[in-house]
Order: C-alpha cells, then sequence, then structure tokens
C-alpha cells in the first residue's frame, strides 16, 4: 500500500483505504464502512471516523454492538483509561477476560514455547489474526521487527495503544486475496496463534502465509482446535487427519505438550496424527527455514530479563478468583499457575524470579493493564 493523504493509502488495485493511527482499515469485505469512514477523514471528523470503526467486529461476533457513546468517550478518554476499561467501553465480554488474561493463559504458554523451541533469531516476523498483540508485544521484546494483521479494527487499536505500540498494523480480511500487504514482502517468522481454526477458506490461507515465509522463513500456527474435541469456542475446527493434509511438511503437537515442555524445561515431543486424535487442540511448525526443537529454557517463554514483573491478576489475597464460570471452564483444568500463592506483589525478572514466572504466578503485564 502507498500513502494517499495523511489518513488514506492507496492498495495495489487503486482502491483507496482509511488510516487512523497509523492502522489502515483494507477490510475487502466492508466497502461501505471504508467509504463512510473515508468520508469523515476527508471532512476532518476523525474522531467520527474511529468510532465508526470501533464498532465493527468479525463474521463469528455474537455479542452485542458496542453503544456509541461508550466508544465516544472511549476515544475521548483514551490517554486515561487501562487496557480492560478500553475493552469494556468495546462491550467484548467474555473476549474481554480472555485478552486480560492472556498472559497467564496456558494456551498463550503453549504458543511461546511453540516458537522458542524452533526459534531461528528472527528479524521480521508476521502474525495473522494477531487480535490485540500479545505475541508481537513479546517478539517485539527480542528485537524482532513485527507486522500483524486482524479482521477485527478495534482489536488492532487497542494493540496500538497499550499492548504492541511498535508493530506495524493492518486490518485485512484474511478469506479476501489478495491482502494488501507490499508484494513480494517476506518474514522470517510466519504466525498465526489461536485463530487458523477460525480462518476459510483454509488452504489459500495458508499458501499466501508460505509465500510469505518464503524460501528461508518457517510457519508456527498454534493452538488449533480439534473438531473430535468439545470445544467450547465458534470456528470450523480441523481433525488431526486434515491438519495432516494441509501441513505435509509439518513438526505437529499436542498443545498441552508444549505447556509442558515450557514448564519442565525440555524440548517438547512431536506427535503423529494417530496420537493426535484426542488432544485438545494442535500446534505445528512448517516451511523450509524450520529447524528441529530445542529445549524451552525461557528465552521467549520467560519475560525479558530486568522487566517489572506483578502478581498475576486473576489472584485475590493469594487466591485464585475467576474471572467468570466459563473462563474457568475452559482455562482452569489447564492452569498452570496454583490456586493459591505466595509470590509477591511485585518482583522483577531474574533467575530468582523465573520458576514464578515460567508458572505464570508473575507476569510481564503492560504499564496499563
Amino acid at each position: 500500500m502507498t500513502p494517499d493523504t495523511p489518513h488514506s493509502v492507496l492498495d495495489v488495485a487503486g482502491r483507496r483505504w482509511p488510516v487512523i493511527d497509523d492502522i489502515a482499515f483494507a477490510r475487502a469485505s466492508r466497502p461501505e464502512l471504508a467509504a463512510e469512514a473515508l468520508a469523515r477523514l476527508d471532512a476532518g471528523d476523525r474522531d467520527g471516523a474511529l468510532v465508526l470503526l470501533l464498532a465493527d467486529q468479525d463474521d463469528w461476533w455474537r455479542g452485542p454492538t458496542a453503544e456509541p457513546g461508550a466508544l465516544r468517550a472511549l476515544v475521548t478518554n483514551r490517554a486515561a483509561l487501562t487496557l480492560r476499561e478500553a475493552m469494556a467501553h468495546l462491550s467484548w465480554g467474555p473476549v474481554g477476560d480472555y485478552f486480560a488474561h492472556r498472559w497467564s493463559d496456558p494456551t498463550f504458554l503453549a504458543g511461546l514455547a511453540l516458537m522458542e523451541a524452533h526459534w531461528t533469531a528472527p528479524r521480521s516476523a508476521f502474525e495473522l489474526a494477531c487480535g490485540i498483540g500479545q505475541y508481537l508485544r513479546a517478539l517485539s521484546q527480542r528485537g524482532v521487527a513485527t507486522t500483524g494483521a486482524d479482521v477485527v479494527f478495534a482489536k488492532l487499536w487497542v494493540a496500538r495503544h497499550w499492548v504492541a505500540p511498535e508493530a506495524e498494523l493492518v486490518c485485512v480480511d484474511a478469506a479476501m486475496q489478495p491482502w494488501p500487504i507490499s508484494e513480494g514482502r517476506r518474514f522470517d517468522l510466519v504466525a498465526c496463534h489461536d485463530a487458523f481454526y477460525f480462518l476459510e477458506p483454509k488452504a489459500p490461507i495458508l499458501a499466501r502465509l508460505r509465500e510469505m515465509a518464503g524460501e528461508e522463513g518457517w510457519l508456527a500456527i498454534g493452538h488449533v482446535h480439534n473438531r473430535e474435541w468439545p470445544n467450547l469456542s465458534a470456528g470450523a475446527a480441523l481433525t488431526a487427519e486434515e491438519l495432516t493434509a494441509l501441513f505435509p511438511d509439518a513438526i505437529a503437537y499436542d498443545d498441552a505438550e508444549l505447556t509442558r515442555a515450557a514448564l519442565d524445561r525440555r524440548a517438547p515431543r512431536s506427535a503423529p496424527p494417530a496420537a493426535l486424535r484426542d488432544a485438545e487442540a494442535f500446534s505445528v511448525v512448517a516451511g523450509p527455514g524450520t529447524v528441529g526443537a530445542r529445549a524451552v529454557t525461557g528465552a521467549l517463554a520467560l519475560p525479558p530479563e530486568g522487566a517489572f514483573l506483578r502478581r498475576n491478576p486473576l489472584y485475590s489475597a493469594g487466591e485464585i478468583t475467576w474471572p467468570s464460570e466459563r473462563y474457568e471452564r475452559e482455562y482452569g483444568p489447564r492452569a498452570t499457575y496454583p490456586a493459591r500463592t505466595t509470590c509477591p506483589e511485585h518482583a522483577v525478572a531474574t533467575a530468582e524470579t523465573a520458576e514464578w514466572a515460567m508458572r505464570r504466578e508473575l507476569l510481564d503485564l503492560p504499564e496499563r493493564w
């Protein structure tokens, strides 16, 4: 995409898309919304355009639409709000709980372990369906130049202001080809975590991801829901056999094995498709740049040395208090943190605090969490 005005860009087909806070809204399935936002931007009504885009959701969304007044208050008071307050203004409900506590989610640790086990010291990384940018933040902290794409503009806007301010961000429909990202652009690492099962059609999307990895990069596709498991989330899940058909070159894992490997500080054990039929979710690495698995020692799975850590906010007076019954059912059984903790309220990431941090009793949260 090339700049058109300070608040718009042109894609390769010459279509004009709005840009707010350096995030291009290039969602091809929403041309009317893009046109209305552009009209407001052209007229000098930036906040009005932003409110329009913040109300948009993905096609799986079944929750309420955020109230315009709440969105205007979010735009006006952004600098004073916490991440959780921002998500409350957006009316994200259980999705807000998911994002607020993502840092201690066992599947988030599994994704970090997947990338660390096959780490190649990437200089650049692209994440499809990046959400509010938790993985982008972790990669940026290691000096990786990150680019994130998501179908929901509001998630990217939250990433920009609360979680991953350094990332390049673009709003796109993965199902709509081609993606409005520079032609011929390649990344050392191409990732998609806890989202690939939502994406359709999978084969063309995967082909685009492989193209972006080129002849030297590799793919990390984490937490793909197993259709033969009673998952609590919506989506177009896969069976182990379907996963293998899409990724014939992959190293595949039971997602829970990756979490255990991080806690045990060892290399994760891959599994053949037959052994994954009873897994809740799968993870794979693939592509020409893939290296064999090494021990997960914390190079990515742990916070950077010297980071300011806070006690996991799920703890109240040292005991777990779940944000909802649904959250407890979905994440409680695989939680890596104990029901009670004696870890300090605050600490610094060092060798002495590493076990607390790996179990997610201590967390490296954004400043305005």
